[in-house]
This record gives structure tokens, C-alpha cells and sequence, in this order.
């Protein structure tokens, strides 16, 4: 009896606790930041999907690839992209070195604080700007330089450090997907050698899955030690049609998960959604919350949603609107 007894205890214990684990995972939100909805649901109904063995959309865990844009996406990117500023802080360090600059533009018009002025330089002048600030140094130097930048830099309006002004919705899910076995990357118009020192901190991914816009780097020997020296010429554009190549170029796999937030990234969705047989995800952040971030698409000079809203309404990729469902916007 006394051992009959125990067993029925035993048994009963077990079943209590498998009730209570199994209680206890069902109410476990994995993404606490979002409200439920039409996105929310989309996104976990496609990560259940393509993890459940016995679902004719399952996918392996080494062809569970997603791609995440950064500005606009991960994290803000307005009045101006977070770059820039790095930039226009640097030519500021640098103009006791060069009084040529106070007459000469773009370096003028950041002297001054004209943005008007600096966005009138066109593509042209933002490319001078960059390379006069990017280049000249070893690959550590800069490292060195936009970690310093990082620490004591913070935005003009918001006033928080830049590597605050991350989405916590948008860090719950990388987790949700990295628990699931995705493996995330960032494929940003940003320069990589910019975004790499800082996004393993931030977002949990590693810099060798970073793919971003570069400059032409050299090989030297420098006092008998090897350096990579940055030159002022670009090598590479990873923006628009430049992402599905640089996809293809970085990572190897093309992607089953995409998420990007401006026209600059409908290459990047379509690569990874259309023409393909298989369960596929596209999701388009959309700045709606003009109160607790900033609100734009068609018409905005940076991160411009146009064609993006087009196609998403076309092809049936998810549009979040940040305003409805998002509960909190930074962490």
C-alpha cells in the first residue's frame, strides 16, 4: 500500500509539473513589446511554421536566414541618418587641420550647421563627406574612433546616446528568431566597417554577419605589423539593388525572413519572397508615431516609403504600423 502510495505521489508530481511547465510556456509572451494583431500573429505563425518538423513548411535550421535592414529598422534614422552625424562630428574634429573648409563645400555647410545647404551637395557632396572622414587610417583606428563617437555622441532632438535609440520590439524578435535557430543578419545601406563595432553589444549579431556599404581597403606592412589601411574610393554600395547582391556576396544563402522599412530595401524583400515555392516572410516597419518617435514615408528625404507600401499591398507582406502596435518603441 505505502508503495503504491508513492508512486501515485510520484506520478501525480510529475503531472503537476508538466501541467504547470506546459501552462507556463503557453503564456510565455515572446514578444511582450508588440500588441496583438495582424503583424504580431503573422510573424509567429510563419516562425512556427518553418520550425515544426511536421509541417510541410518546415525549413532546417541551417536555411533559417533572416536579413534585417539597420536605419528605419533597428534603429532610427531621422532627421538625418545616424552616420551622417558621425560624420559631420568628425569634419568638426578635424577643421583646425583644414581652414580651407570654411569655404569650401559640403565641409562648409556642416561648419555652419546649414543642413539645407549640405542636402543641396547632393549625393556627391555626402560621398566627399564620408570619404574625407572614413579613410586615411588603419581598420583599427576607425574602429577605435566610432567606439569613442559612441560613447559621448547623442542625438540632436532626442538628446540619448544613438545606441539607445534601438527598438525594443525590433530586439524581441531577433531573440524570438535566434531562439527558433535563425540566424540574423544585418544588411544595411550603412557602412560595415561603421555598424561592426558595436552591433554584437546592441543587436547579439556578430560582426561577421554584418553586410553594409564599404570603402577600398589596402593591405600593408607598417612597422613590421600588418595593417588594412582605408582608402578613399568605394568599393561598395549596399543599398537598393546592391542588397540581394550583397546578400549573395556576404551570407551565401538567400533568405526566408526579411525586414526592411524604406524603398531603399525592395530589392532585399523581393529577393527573399518572390519566385520562390516555399514559406517566405517580408515585413516593412512603418513610421506612424510622430509622438514617441517620428512619422514619415512618402514623402521623406530619408527613408522614403513609397513603392515599398505598393508592393507590400501586392505581394501580401506585413506592414507594422509602429504607432498601433508597438506598446513601447525604445527600450
Amino acid at each position: 500500500m505505502f508503495r503504491l502510495t508513492s508512486r501515485l505521489i510520484s506520478v501525480s508530481s510529475c503531472l503537476l509539473f508538466f501541467l504547470l511547465t506546459t501552462a507556463a510556456m503557453a503564456t510565455t509572451d515572446p514578444l511582450p513589446s508588440w500588441n496583438d494583431g495582424v503583424s504580431k500573429s503573422a510573424i509567429t505563425s510563419f516562425v512556427q511554421a518553418v520550425t515544426d518538423k511536421s509541417s510541410s513548411d518546415y525549413v532546417q535550421p541551417s536555411e533559417r536566414i533572416a536579413v534585417f535592414d539597420n536605419d528605419g529598422t533597428l534603429w532610427s534614422e531621422q532627421p538625418a541618418y545616424f552616420q551622417l552625424y558621425f560624420a559631420m562630428d568628425r569634419v568638426k574634429e578635424m577643421a583646425a587641420d583644414h581652414p580651407e573648409w570654411k569655404n569650401q563645400q559640403p565641409f562648409q555647410a556642416v561648419l555652419e550647421g546649414d543642413m539645407k545647404a549640405l542636402a543641396a551637395s547632393g549625393e556627391k557632396g555626402l560621398v566627399e563627406l564620408v570619404m574625407t572622414t572614413h579613410a586615411g587610417m588603419t581598420d583599427d583606428e576607425f574602429t577605435a574612433i566610432v567606439k569613442k563617437w559612441l560613447q559621448t555622441a547623442q542625438h540632436p532632438t532626442l538628446h540619448k546616446p544613438y545606441t539607445e535609440l534601438v527598438y525594443k520590439p525590433m530586439l524581441e524578435l531577433l531573440d524570438y528568431l535566434r531562439a527558433n535557430n535563425f540566424k540574423t543578419f544585418i544588411v544595411s545601406g550603412g557602412g560595415i566597417e561603421f555598424m561592426r563595432p558595436w552591433t554584437e553589444e546592441v543587436y547579439g549579431i556578430p560582426p561577421e554577419q554584418v553586410v553594409g556599404s564599404s570603402i577600398v581597403t589596402k593591405f600593408e606592412m607598417r612597422d613590421g605589423k600588418p595593417v588594412l589601411v582605408r582608402e578613399p574610393e568605394l568599393n561598395f554600395i549596399d543599398d537598393k539593388a546592391g542588397k540581394p547582391v550583397g546578400i549573395n556576396q556576404y551570407i551565401g544563402r538567400r533568405p526566408i525572413f526579411a525586414f526592411g522599412n524604406s524603398d531603399g530595401d525592395l530589392q532585399m524583400l523581393q529577393y527573399t519572397t518572390l519566385g520562390s515555392e516555399k514559406k517566405r516572410f517580408a515585413g516593412i516597419v512603418h513610421h506612424t508615431d510622430g509622438e514617441r518617435e517620428f512619422a514619415y514615408d512618402r514623402d521623406s528625404h530619408m527613408g522614403r516609403l513609397d513603392k515599398g507600401l505598393i508592393e507590400a499591398k501586392k505581394n501580401g507582406w506585413t506592414v507594422v504600423d509602429m504607432k498601433k502596435e508597438w506598446k513601447v518603441i525604445y527600450p
